[in-house]
């Protein structure tokens, strides 16, 4: 009866896996939204600066950001779906899409947070006033970032060793 019980309960994921594509569907919409502002009130402007090209630019890296930001978290409903509920039959063109452990969505994860912040820097740097100290976010983002990073490796290396090891 208890087996009974937790072999079900693995479908209460679902309520994540919708709840995760509801937030990659508001993330899609608000950057579709916010496209369509910057180049209107671009365009209603009517005169271009350098400065202006560079808030320009950091805007669109940041709509970027909120379409691949958006990407990661549909990737990770259709990671859960997939671990928990029910395999996919995916085209062979998405098979990189299948999804086998968690461990690829802890990574998928990182990876989101290393360019959210590398984004938030570019951010500060672009528009800059310079009053601001920028070295001591910069440093900050770096060690946030190494330390990711450290995080992969040390994961990458214990999956490279494990593949290695013979199992019994």
């Amino acid at each position: 009866m208890i087996q009974r019980i937790l072999s079900a309960s693995r479908f209460l994921i679902i309520i994540a896996v919708v709840c995760i594509v509801l937030a990659a569907t508001t993330l899609l919409l608000y950057g579709s939204f916010l496209t369509t502002d910057t180049i209107v009130q671009t365009i209603s402007r009517g005169y271009v600066t350098s400065k202006g090209a560079k808030k320009l630019v950091l805007s669109f890296i940041e709509i970027v950001d909120l379409f691949l930001l958006a990407t990661v978290f549909y990737i990770t409903a259709i990671g859960l779906y997939e671990l928990f509920i029910n395999d996919i039959d995916f085209p062979p063109f998405l098979n990189w899409l299948r999804i086998t452990d968690i461990g690829i969505l802890k990574d998928k994860l990182v990876g989101v947070i290393i360019l959210v912040l590398a984004v938030v820097f570019l951010g500060q740097v672009v528009s800059w006033d310079g009053n601001r100290d920028l070295l001591n976010l910069g440093g900050s983002i770096a060690i946030m970032i190494a330390a990711l990073t450290y995080f992969l490796g040390l994961k990458s290396k214990k999956d490279k060793k494990e593949e290695k090891t013979p199992k019994p």
